[in-house]
């Protein structure tokens, strides 16, 4: 399992370090710049992190990880990817830019890899309704939520075991 974060990494609290917590064969894509979203770089880290994986493996993606699952793939390919976890994905319907570059236009297309994206009726960065939009161009399984906020610490998510329940799906499909 390889957990891909948002823009910033993951507080020791967040369910993402939950996870990885819970098997050390888990692995994080940590970020050179957290708290900036460069959309090269974030899919470079996350191709090097995938670079001579030989076993499937399943991407568990927060937030902007869920981009840089969408976008690495656009230009990858399902490579040893088994499936992908998206979890509140955010809204990009205005660039998002860092100051120096836009993020690229996200793909439309269906991800190479079964995919469940799980989505919140109360996110703030995405509504519940373009989520499923997105679920449906990525040919995601979608997940309603329900009242979970963007799924962070301070929406009250360390632990979050319905997770391992999505990714046990994942590894057996």
């Amino acid at each position: 399992m390889l957990l891909v974060p948002g823009r910033n990494d993951p507080l020791p609290e967040h369910w993402q370090e939950w996870l990885a917590r819970r098997d050390p064969a888990r692995r994080m894509v940590r970020h050179a710049t957290p708290g900036r979203y460069v959309a090269d770089e974030r899919v470079a880290a996350l191709a090097a992190a995938l670079d001579g994986v030989a076993e499937p493996t399943v991407l568990v993606a927060h937030s902007a990880g869920c981009l840089t699952v969408a976008l690495w793939a656009a230009s990858a390919g399902p490579g040893p990817v088994r499936g992908a976890l998206l979890v509140t994905p955010p809204d990009i319907v205005e660039p998002w830019t860092d100051g120096t570059s836009a993020l690229p236009a996200l793909p439309d297309d269906p991800l190479p890899f079964p995919s469940i994206l799980a989505a919140s009726r109360t996110d703030p960065v995405m509504t519940y309704d373009r989520a499923a939009h997105r679920a449906e161009c990525w040919g995601a399984e979608l997940v309603d939520l329900g009242d979970a906020g963007h799924l962070t610490t301070a929406d009250g998510y360390g632990p979050w075991p319905l997770a391992e329940t999505l990714i046990a799906r994942l590894s057996t499909d």
